[in-house]
């Protein structure tokens, strides 16, 4: 009992180091913004005259508007693509078991080890020799073959551990393969799929290093490219910076935050099923 409630104790107090481990930086970006534009401040004080207007400053000077709606047509280009190749991908290799599926599997796998920083100079010149510089293609082409591995990855981990009697049932009452995958494989999916999305759309939302190199029009990056419009010749103005940092952060903690129970259920999914 004594030993019990120690292990209970120990584990609250590494949970409230955690928060406070995760919340400072916030903390600090979140105060840092309410100072002055052009200061620089240091450490985390709470400035003797709030200028909340830097947020909206931050937003006209980034221009991010129109940043809003390059981001969600990337965004567009990029998810539903990505989901659809995944999805069916990974039923194929959790449930189809082709020949030399091991392989195939084993190949994809490998992609997961591959940085973006290793590629992008060969990716810049593909991209210049297909004319797709300076276009958001140049951004949503390399982000669905990027996340391809690990749609696939995440996907197969479900189709894998469905059970066969399910997929037998199906051939049984007529089923072929495609209305076995659309009618019964894709519905009990959606946990998986939903969780997927989620991930998908905050690692595009948050892409800078490749909207960077392969988009010099700072109105057709990401939402994180318009970081670089509170860089001067002179310096960088931190309060704007970090108000800016926490606009383009808003919309992913709202979408977490409200879709956070689909990806509990999937990962408490998986984990049940081990």
């Amino acid at each position: 009992m004594i030993l019990g409630r120690r292990e209970s104790l120990t584990g609250r107090v590494l949970l409230i180091i955690l928060m406070v481990v995760t919340l400072v930086p916030f903390v600090s970006l979140f105060v840092t913004a309410l100072h002055e534009s052009g200061t620089y401040p240091t450490g985390i004080s709470w400035p003797a005259r709030p200028h909340w207007g830097n947020f909206v400053e931050a937003f006209r000077a980034a221009d991010m508007g129109r940043l809003l709606a390059s981001s969600l047509l990337i965004e567009l280009g990029v998810v539903p693509v990505s989901l659809a190749i995944g999805t069916m991908a990974g039923f194929a290799f959790g449930q189809v078991r082709m020949r030399g599926y091991q392989f195939a599997y084993f190949a994809f796998v490998l992609g997961l080890t591959l940085p973006y920083e290793a590629i992008l100079y060969p990716l810049y010149y593909q991209m210049r020799s297909l004319g797709l510089l300076n276009t958001r293609w140049a951004i949503i082409l390399p982000l669905i073959a990027l996340f391809m591995p690990f749609s696939i990855f995440w996907m197969r981990a479900h189709f894998v551990n469905v059970p066969r009697d399910i997929v037998e049932a199906a051939r049984i009452d007529g089923a072929n393969m495609w209305q076995s995958f659309w009618r019964v494989q894709v519905p009990l999916a959606m946990p998986a799929i939903s969780s997927l999305a989620i991930l998908l759309f905050l690692w595009t939302w948050n892409q800078f290093l490749l909207a960077i190199v392969l988009v010099d029009d700072p109105l057709k990056r990401t939402m994180a490219g318009a970081l670089g419009a509170f860089q001067g010749h002179y310096g960088t103005d931190i309060p704007l910076l970090c108000a800016g940092s926490l606009l383009i952060l808003t919309p992913t903690l709202v979408v977490y935050l409200i879709f956070h129970r689909r990806f509990s259920t999937a990962l408490l999914q998986g984990a049940v099923k081990g």
